[in-house]
Order: C-alpha cells, then structure tokens, then sequence
C-alpha cells in the first residue's frame, strides 16, 4: 500500500468513526472509552495491541449487530491514537434456514463498516464445517442442507415427533464446532468479544448438557477453567448426542483443523452495552442498513426458535395427530409465541397470516426451499411412525395412507432388513425423507415416550449462551 493510498484509507476510516459517534449518546461514548481500555489491558498494553487478534461472531440479530458497531468503533479509535490498532475476526455460522435476507443484511452492515478493504478486517463463515470467506451471494451448500435436513428428520424421529427438538437442537449443537474452528483457523485469536450476558451463557450450557445427558451421554463435573476447553466440551456433547442418534451409522471426522494451543482470553462487553441503555434502533437501520428478517433463526430463544415453521408444524400436529383443525394449532402456537414474536419484531402481517391458507402455503414453500421437506415428510416427523419396531406404523398409515395399509406386513419386514419389494422400499424413503438405512436403524430404536410431541411448548429457558446471534 502506498503511503498516498494509505493516507487516503485513514481519512476513509476516520470519516467511518465519526459518523459512528454521531450515533453515539454520552453513555454509549464512555463505554466505548473503557472498552478499549478493556482490549489495551488484555493485549498487554498498547505496545502490543496491534499484533492482538480478537474474534467476535455475527449472526445478523440486533444485538451482535450492536457489539460490532462499538468494536468497530473502539478499533478506529485506537488506529487514531497509536501505530496501530487490533485485528478483528468477524465470523457468521451459516446454518440451515438462513435466508437471503439476513445474508445481505450482514454484507450492508459490513459495507458501512467499511470492513471489506481494511487488511485488519478478517470476514468469515462457516458453513457445513467449512470455513470460507464471508461472501452473501455464495449458494447455499447443496451438501450442507442435506446434513441439516437430515439431521432434523433423525432428531426429530428419535425425539417421537418433538416439534422444539426437531427445529433447534441441530442449530445449536453445531456452535460447538462452530466455535472450536473458529477460533482455530489460520493461527487461531487470541480473545473471544461476547455480548452475552454470564446468565445467558450458563443457560446455554445446562440446555446443551441437560440435552446430551438425555440422550445417554454422561455428565462433565465442574467448569471448564478455559475457552478451549468450554469448546471442545461443546463440540464433544454435540459429537456424543449424534453418536446416540445415529448409532452404527454416525461417522466422525478429524479434528486436527480444530486443534489450537492458544489459551483463548474473554472480554466480555454485556456490561459496557447495558449501561449504555440507548436505543440503538436508529444506528442499526440509518448506519447499518440493519432489516429485521422475519424467517430468521432466533440462536437466543429456543422455545420459538422459527416461529413460521414451528407454527407450521404445530397445525400439522393439530391437523394429523389431534384430529384437529390446521389453523387451531397455529393459534395455540402464536398464542403462547405472539408476546416474543412482537419483541422480535416480527411483522405483524406475517402473524397474522399464520394459521391461513396462503400463511400455511409460505410456511411450506419456506420448509421446502431451506430444509427440502415436503408437507408429507414433516407429518411422518410428527407422528415418528417407524421408532420402536414401527409400534405407530398401523395409526400412521390409518390416518395418513390408508392405501398402504394392505401391505403393513411387508413395511416391517423391510424395515427388519429382511427381503422386500424396491417398490415399498421407495415408499418409506420417499414419504419419510430418510435412507431404507436409517429407517431400519430408527426401527430398532427404543425412545421413552415424549408428551411433547402432542403439546404446545411452553416458553422454556433454554441456549442464548455463547452464540454472538
């Protein structure tokens, strides 16, 4: 870089600082000031701040929006007053059921940020646990959808049809590895900047524990005394809860890219943006370009994870397994979730749509495009037909193809491995989503009985830890 063009980039970056603070009330400047006092202390003094990396992630919520504005802001400060000024890692977990939307939401907050020309500015994604550079026109992996979709159907069978495990556990049992690559790539970061508050993520921790343990796993005594070690205790519970879902047919991968020695620092800034106590609505929308996405995946509360295909599902339940009307478990759905939806700022259009025709055709058109569900496959999730030597199969086929029904006898010798006709193999493939293979394996799986999956979830405390969403 010349020193022309590098001069010219400084009064860019100088030009992005101010109109930042033009956003910024008293409050909110002086807690930016302590934290770059935060950072300088954790680097080891301003000497060695411009060699310090600092990861935070970014999922497009409001909140992770909000932190990086101040770190942002801290980073040009500091450029401002010192030779140099830290590193930042900006990284996204690209998941199942993250819509166009919230991609170029990310790319315009980015763009005012004028994060993607500064070489001190790292911008990644992880996707399919891959780590690729952040890019909001990139295809959505082919390979990755097929995982996650898989991955809800078996969560789903194994959890006899529950709706709030069929939708979130995949999601947020992947932040373990998320976190453990993350921080590991290309020489790993030194600090991890959450926004999350320590209630936030111990909640996280007992939802991912309690979960694991349920399915089997034992318990980890005390807590991890290092970052690494809080993730790759993640990423082991997340590794141990597919092992029990998949059984002989789980495959595990190598963990050498996710190794790091590095004892990863926690600067923690939920404080510093409480005590700021400013409605940061006109930053997000006027500076950053911030639009709410109403399919987004909401990382921070698992009761109502996505509130469109919960509900969805929740009509299907009524509709199938209740003998129900559609839009009566739609209405008992939103009834419990309006109260979070409204917080969210979901439109109020789109609530009210929920539970109609064109409400139930959105749903479905969006479960098909991000997850490749069909309506049909999603009810057989529902009713969990096949778990337990197929004890459900008979009700299945009665409420939802009786035409099947004369050849019953035939499902089950497929599905105990024995000789059977490719047509009926189709079939039970083509109706649950799910390989003849795992069908079988679902078969001789043995579940306690889950009354969730015939109630509405009631609002839960549950994962909003170590997300950044």
């Amino acid at each position: 870089m010349s020193a022309i063009h590098e001069q010219a980039m400084n009064y860019v970056y100088q030009q992005v600082l101010q109109r930042l603070q033009g956003y910024f009330s008293r409050a909110e400047r002086t807690a930016l000031q302590l934290l770059i006092q935060r950072l300088i202390v954790a680097a080891g003094g301003i000497e060695q701040i411009g060699d310090y990396k600092v990861l935070v992630t970014h999922g497009g919520g409001k909140g992770s929006s909000y932190a990086l504005a101040f770190l942002r802001a801290a980073q040009l400060t500091i450029a401002g007053r010192a030779p140099r000024s830290f590193q930042l890692r900006v990284a996204t977990l690209r998941h199942t059921g993250m819509t166009q939307a919230a991609l170029d939401s990310i790319h315009r907050g980015y763009s005012a940020l004028f994060f993607h020309d500064d070489p001190r500015v790292e911008l990644l994604m992880v996707e399919n646990q891959e780590v690729l550079p952040f890019n909001h026109l990139r295809p959505a992996s082919a390979a990755g959808q097929d995982i996650g979709r898989r991955n809800m159907l078996m969560i789903g069978h194994k959890r006899s049809g529950d709706i709030r495990a069929s939708v979130c556990n995949d999601r947020y049992l992947s932040l373990g590895d998320f976190y453990r690559r993350i921080t590991a790539w290309d020489g790993g970061v030194h600090a991890l900047v959450s926004s999350d508050s320590p209630r936030q993520q111990n909640q996280y921790l007992a939802w991912l524990f309690r979960t694991t343990r349920a399915a089997g796993m034992k318990g980890h005594a005390g807590q991890p005394l290092a970052l690494n070690t809080l993730f790759c205790r993640m990423d082991d519970c997340s590794a141990g809860y597919y092992r029990d879902v998949y059984g002989e047919h789980y495959a595990s991968e190598d963990n050498a890219s996710k190794e790091v020695h590095r004892h990863l620092t926690y600067i923690g800034v939920a404080d510093l943006l409480r005590a700021a106590g400013q409605d940061f609505t006109a930053l997000l929308n006027d500076f950053m370009g911030y639009k709410q996405d109403e399919f987004a995946f909401q990382f921070s509360t698992p009761a109502y994870a996505n509130p469109l295909l919960m509900a969805h599902m929740h009509g299907l339940q009524a509709e199938v397994l209740l003998g129900l009307d559609y839009r009566e478990g739609v209405t008992r759905f939103i009834e419990h979730a309006s109260g979070f939806m409204r917080r969210k700022k979901i439109p109020e259009l789109l609530i009210a749509q929920a539970g109609t025709k064109d409400g139930r055709m959105l749903a479905a058109t969006y479960a098909r495009e991000f997850f490749g569900l069909e309506e049909s496959q999603l009810v057989c999730l529902l009713f969990s037909p096949f778990i337990q030597q197929g004890q459900r199969l008979e009700a299945f086929l009665r409420r939802c193809h009786p035409g099947m029904l004369v050849v019953l006898p035939e499902l089950h010798k497929a599905l105990e491995g024995k000789a059977s006709a490719e047509l009926i193999q189709h079939w039970m493939v083509d109706t649950s989503g799910l390989p003849l293979a795992l069908l079988q394996h679902l078969y001789g799986t043995h579940v306690a009985a889950n009354a969730a999956c015939i109630n509405v979830e009631e609002p839960a405390t549950g994962p909003c830890g170590v997300t950044g969403y």
